[in-house]
């Protein structure tokens, strides 16, 4: 491997004893440096802190797994890679630019090549930083792309005819793999925070997700007695809704008298005597 990216780990005479204090440890040798490569890739600070302070988030959260792996600052590489070059974030700030860089911080051959970097395709920018500018051999850069080995040298090709079709200097892969080195070293690290606030904020994020999934277990079953409790158990059919009939008489009292009956009336109380007058009695 070419790799002289990542610097030395700090000289302690006591190893690291806690996951706390091999967390802290891991953070303060591999943090800076990742926060650079991912400016390199993406060309926004505050993208780039995002996406190591979630990579350390997931360690930590993830910490027994992390702690035993071959290449713990692999892993983590990995995860900031992917959440920093996520399609994502362009479709949620579609018009956000690349962070401008004053003149005066950066050499002019630096910010061409910078500016090279960010124009190519996502998947040749990673294939070409890990390559030539970090220095993974090419396996190792097609494992961590999740690509086949033809695939990644296929990038690597391409992303180098790119560079060196703007910068024409660069057709010498010794001197783009110095001039990539040397970019990622020169470039200023966005700042982070500290290990302990990046591990209290993993606690304090977690219990939020955990608490928030307790409160919708609660939602869920309560919702589910209600509606066990309330549910009807047996068909009840509807009745049919009502309808007004016609032409139907009267229930109750005596019917209403028609013209006719009315004159039959009138002339019977006008008789001496109801009925026919053979029927009345004679007087003696």
């Amino acid at each position: 491997m070419r790799n002289t990216d990542w610097p030395n780990p700090p000289a302690v005479g006591i190893e690291p004893r806690t996951p706390d204090e091999a967390f802290d440890a891991l953070y303060a040798f591999t943090a800076p440096v990742l926060v650079r490569q991912a400016y390199l890739l993406t060309g926004r600070r505050a993208l780039s802190q995002r996406s190591v302070e979630r990579a350390f988030h997931l360690a930590w959260a993830h910490w027994p797994e992390v702690a035993v792996d071959r290449d713990p600052a692999g892993w983590l590489r990995a995860t900031a890679y992917e959440y920093a070059m996520s399609p994502w974030h362009r479709l949620r700030s579609p018009r956000e630019r690349p962070d401008p860089v004053a003149r005066e911080q950066e050499e002019p051959d630096q910010r061409a090549l910078r500016e090279t970097l960010l124009s190519l395709p996502a998947s040749y920018r990673r294939t070409l930083l890990l390559y030539d500018g970090l220095g993974l051999d090419l396996p190792e850069t097609a494992a961590e792309t999740e690509a086949s080995t033809p695939a990644t040298a296929h990038r690597l090709l391409n992303a180098r005819e790119a560079v060196a079709a703007r910068l024409p200097e660069l057709t010498d892969t010794r001197l783009l793999q110095e001039r990539l080195g040397t970019l990622v070293r020169a470039t200023t690290p966005p700042p982070l925070g500290e290990a302990p606030a990046v591990r209290s904020g993993c606690e304090r994020r977690a219990r939020f997700w955990t608490r928030a999934a307790i409160a919708f277990t609660v939602l869920i079953v309560g919702a589910t007695g209600f509606t066990l409790a309330t549910a009807p158990t047996r068909y009840e059919p509807r009745p049919s809704p009502g309808e007004r009939v016609g032409g139907v008489p009267v229930t109750g009292g005596p019917p209403r008298l028609s013209k006719q009956d009315m004159m039959l009336r009138d002339k019977l109380r006008r008789a001496p005597a109801t009925g026919p007058h053979r029927l009345v009695p004679q007087p003696l």
